[in-house]
């Protein structure tokens, strides 16, 4: 006969079977990319090519300082919470601690030295690559983080995929990658991005057919991989989804109103994780993330936590460069009235990626520890 079930046991089944997700079953599949299968759809029937999404851009610059610019600022938060201690330390390994060095010291002080470097020479031209640099890497980071919103679910629901598995995933992905970026190029020609115009790559007909035949070949591959984790009580439905949407429905269009939308979902996917990780730190009382008030309940260190994000958000990406526009005597006929505001966004949007390829690895304790707590 069975043991009867203690409180006890019963608690720790409960916790076992929430730490199964990041929220919920079904909040999983709609936070992490399902709720865009639909309103996608629905803003291309209302806005599609060609029409004007002067009304849709103003209400996603709206949404964008509750959602997009925390999601830019709470990676800066949780990088550099503990930064001397991670970069210099003995806690992690040297290869590791060579990554955080590199993106938390090296890569911001290239950037600036470039742009620094170009403005001294009034090299417009070349300034505007760093536009269609941002814009590559969009692409590898969304499927990046579509392809570990995949293993974050495995993980939660110990539902592996093994190597050969995970390399058809990758290829997959970067596939993807690749032909949104010359979609994206063939797509725009010359654009203009806060008033510095830049001029999108040229891409040969042949390049872009051979980059559809291996994105068409790899999806087809993938496609038993994330079948058979799609059945049994342990499927990957949320990961799946996140996947699929990520890579196929996020990347592959060439629809502006849809690029207006897209960068809110992928934010609140992201915030997902980070709150899970956040909520983690808080229940292991791991000092970092008690800086201040170190008794203080979860939920004001979580509210703390969201509002300095929104905070970090509209200073980096408005008031800093809109009073450096206002009060440096650059050159607007070159550059335009708005260079700060073109200098700030390009970089944040680099240096976002360059930090989220150190803190979201597979061997990177403070990940293992916290963005799945003891499950």
């Amino acid at each position: 006969m069975s043991a009867i079930p203690t409180s006890a046991s019963t608690a720790r089944r409960a916790g076992a079977a929430h730490n199964r997700y990041l929220i919920g079953p079904a909040a999983d599949v709609l936070l992490l990319g399902g709720a865009s299968l639909v309103v996608l759809p629905i803003v291309a029937l209302l806005w599609p090519e060609g029409s004007n999404t002067a009304t849709l851009a103003a209400v996603m610059a709206i949404i964008a300082h509750v959602v997009n610019h925390p999601h830019f600022a709470h990676s800066y938060q949780l990088f550099y919470s503990n930064f001397k201690k991670r970069a210099f330390g003995n806690a992690l390994p040297p290869k590791l601690r060579a990554r955080y060095l590199f993106a938390g010291v090296l890569a911001p002080s290239l950037l600036l030295a470039y742009f620094t470097y170009c403005v001294l020479t009034k090299n417009a031209n070349l300034l505007g690559l760093s536009a269609n640099l941002m814009f590559f890497l969009v692409g590898w980071h969304y499927v990046k983080q579509g392809y570990g919103m995949l293993m974050v679910d495995a993980v939660l629901k110990r539902n592996f995929f093994d190597d050969k598995g995970k390399i058809k995933l990758q290829a997959n992905a970067y596939s993807v990658w690749m032909t949104s970026w010359l979609l994206i190029n063939r797509a725009l020609g010359e654009h203009n991005y806060w008033g510095l115009d830049y001029v999108a790559i040229k891409i040969p007909d042949a390049l872009f057919v051979v980059s559809i035949c291996v994105t068409v070949g790899t999806s087809i591959a993938v496609l038993p991989v994330l079948a058979a984790r799609l059945r049994g009580s342990s499927r990957l439905t949320a990961g799946a989804v996140a996947y699929v949407s990520s890579l196929y429905l996020w990347l592959l269009t060439s629809n502006p109103a849809l690029w207006l939308v897209i960068p809110a979902f992928h934010s609140i996917q992201y915030l997902v994780v980070v709150w899970r990780y956040r909520l983690n730190q808080e229940k292991l009382h791991d000092p970092a993330s008690r800086r201040f008030f170190r008794s203080r309940p979860t939920w004001v260190s979580l509210a703390s936590f969201a509002v300095t994000g929104l905070v970090l958000g509209y200073i980096g990406f408005w008031h800093v460069p809109s009073w450096l526009d206002t009060h440096t005597g650059i050159d607007q006929s070159l550059f335009g009235g708005a260079l700060f505001m073109f200098l700030c966004w390009i970089f944040i949007n680099i240096h976002h990626y360059l930090l989220d390829n150190v803190m979201w690895r597979k061997d990177n304790p403070d990940t293992k520890r916290y963005l799945f707590g003891d499950s």
